[in-house]
């Protein structure tokens, strides 16, 4: 019985949600769970207002960077159990084989960084963010990982996306 997972966490710049998702999971989820974050074409920074989120929730932010998801093709890389999108954009987009044929799942996550507007409209878009992100992961965790089978595993991953 498989007792430690890793997670992927994707989008395409992996400077706000992927980041932020990649905290909450080391967070809540250890040391059953290992959370990962790279995008398709990194941005190479990371959003403050995203570790602005994870300071406020008092959650671990040290060590977070954006990255490739090349990173994690490697054969050297951490080998992957679930491997989420975050953006509709790294959705879409043909990922690389990861090795070991992890569950894959999109939970849609509107983009806090692409929000125009006020100081107050932008901190509210990464609040909003952030808030869907814990409220999925944390529905991820209550799932009986070692109990599930794959397709019923899959299934609920999916579901929990459209919440």
């Amino acid at each position: 019985m498989q007792t430690h997972y890793n997670v992927l966490f994707l989008c395409t710049g992996n400077s706000a949600r992927s980041i932020m998702a990649e905290g909450i999971m080391n967070f809540k989820g250890r040391p059953q769970f290992t959370a990962y974050s790279a995008g398709s074409q990194p941005s190479g920074k990371v959003r403050p207002e995203a570790m602005r989120q994870l300071e406020i929730a008092h959650i671990p932010a040290s060590g977070l960077r954006s990255k490739s998801w090349d990173e994690f093709s490697r054969i050297d890389a951490p080998k992957m159990d679930f491997v989420i999108t975050v953006c509709d954009h790294a959705a879409n987009e043909v990922c690389p084989v990861w090795p070991g044929q992890p569950l894959t799942a999109h939970w849609s996550v509107p983009d806090p960084a692409a929000v125009k507007g006020s100081e107050e409209e932008i901190r509210k878009a990464f609040r909003d963010a952030f808030f869907l992100l814990d409220r999925r992961i944390s529905l991820f965790l209550s799932l009986p990982h070692a109990s599930l089978d794959k397709l019923s595993l899959k299934k609920e991953l999916d579901s929990i996306g459209r919440q």
